[in-house]
């Protein structure tokens, strides 16, 4: 059981840290992409109309609900909210295996 457990762990440590790396990614990608797009812009038309920033905007929201799903400051769900509803369903289904 023990064995079980430290496996477990290790598997929801290496998930993390691949989300974590797919933010970071994800925010290098985004400061790339905008300052190119920053640049066009103003290379087009010297920023009298700034498009670039409905662009910004966009990803922005993308990568703020990202940040809070890797940190775990979910605004809706609350901290470790979905692994105590996976506890809560593994029990619910052990009680209801017991009565078959």
């Amino acid at each position: 059981m023990e064995e079980f457990e430290k496996e477990n762990k290790y598997i929801r440590a290496k998930e993390r840290v691949a989300e974590i790396k797919k933010f970071y990614t994800s925010l290098i990608s985004y400061i790339i992409f905008i300052s190119l797009l920053a640049g066009l812009n103003y290379y087009v038309d010297q920023w009298s109309y700034p498009w670039f920033l409905w662009a910004a905007f966009g990803w922005g929201i993308g990568l703020v609900f990202q940040w809070f799903k890797v940190y775990g400051m979910s605004p809706f769900f609350g901290r470790n909210w979905e692994e105590r509803k996976i506890r809560e369903f593994m029990q619910e289904d052990d009680r209801v295996k017991r009565w078959e």
